[in-house]
C-alpha cells in the first residue's frame, strides 16, 4: 500500500454552510434525536444537534474486499466532524425517519461509490460519547463485502486503500484516526475475540 498524501488544511466554513472552495457541509441535514435508550424523541438540523450536544444515531460499516482486506480512508478537510482524519469505517448519521439498516446500505454505496451492494450485516451497537465536547451518538456497527472496484466520493474521501488486518494495526500507531471509528474498531476486535 502506498503512503497517503499529506494532510491538507481545513477549508474555512462560511455562515451559509459552504466552504470557501464551494464544498457543501451537511449542517442543514435533518436527523433524528434520541433519548438515553435510543428511542427517537424529535428531530434537529445536524449542525444544531452537534452544537447542542444532542444524542443521535450513526451507522459504521467495515468494508472488505474479496481478499478480506479492509477499506481505510482519510476524510476530506471539509467534513463537519473529524476533518482530515483516517477511518477504517464508512458510514454516517442516520437521517430523520431512516433506519440503521437503510443508513448502512445507503452510506456504504455512497461513500464507496458503488451500487448493488448486499445489505451490510449488523454486528452490534454501542453508545459513543465525545471527549472533546458534549454530545454523542449510538453507533451501529456493520460489515459488508465489496466485490468490485470502489470509486469513493471526492467530497467525502481524500485518500483510500485496502489494507490487511496487520497493516491496519501498524497504521493505528502511525496515523491519526477518528476517535469514534477507533473506538468502534477496538470494540469490534473484542467482540470477535469473545465469539
Amino acid at each position: 500500500m502506498s503512503e497517503p498524501p499529506a494532510h491538507s488544511g481545513s477549508a474555512a466554513a462560511d455562515d451559509d454552510g459552504t466552504t470557501e472552495d464551494g464544498g457543501l457541509l451537511s449542517v442543514h441535514e435533518v436527523i433524528d434525536i434520541v433519548d438515553e435508550d435510543d428511542n427517537v424523541i424529535g428531530t434537529s438540523p445536524r449542525g444544531e444537534a452537534y452544537a447542542r450536544g444532542l444524542l443521535h444515531r450513526c451507522a459504521f460499516i467495515l468494508a472488505r474486499d474479496p481478499a478480506g482486506r479492509i477499506f481505510v480512508h482519510r476524510r476530506t478537510a471539509r467534513k463537519l466532524v473529524f476533518p482530515a482524519l483516517y477511518d477504517m469505517f464508512v458510514g454516517g448519521v442516520v437521517g430523520a425517519g431512516e433506519s440503521y439498516d437503510a443508513t448502512a446500505l445507503r452510506e456504504a454505496e455512497e461513500e464507496l461509490g458503488v451500487s448493488g451492494l448486499p445489505q451490510p450485516t449488523h454486528l452490534f451497537t454501542f453508545r459513543y460519547d465525545r471527549q472533546d465536547q458534549p454530545g454523542g451518538w449510538f453507533s451501529a456497527v456493520y460489515e459488508v463485502r465489496v466485490d468490485g472496484p470502489v470509486r469513493p466520493q471526492p467530497e467525502e474521501v481524500a485518500w483510500h486503500g485496502f489494507v490487511t488486518e496487520e497493516e491496519l494495526r501498524q497504521r493505528l500507531a502511525e496515523w491519526e484516526f477518528v476517535p469514534d471509528g477507533l473506538e468502534a474498531y477496538r470494540r469490534l476486535v473484542r467482540w470477535r475475540a469473545e465469539r
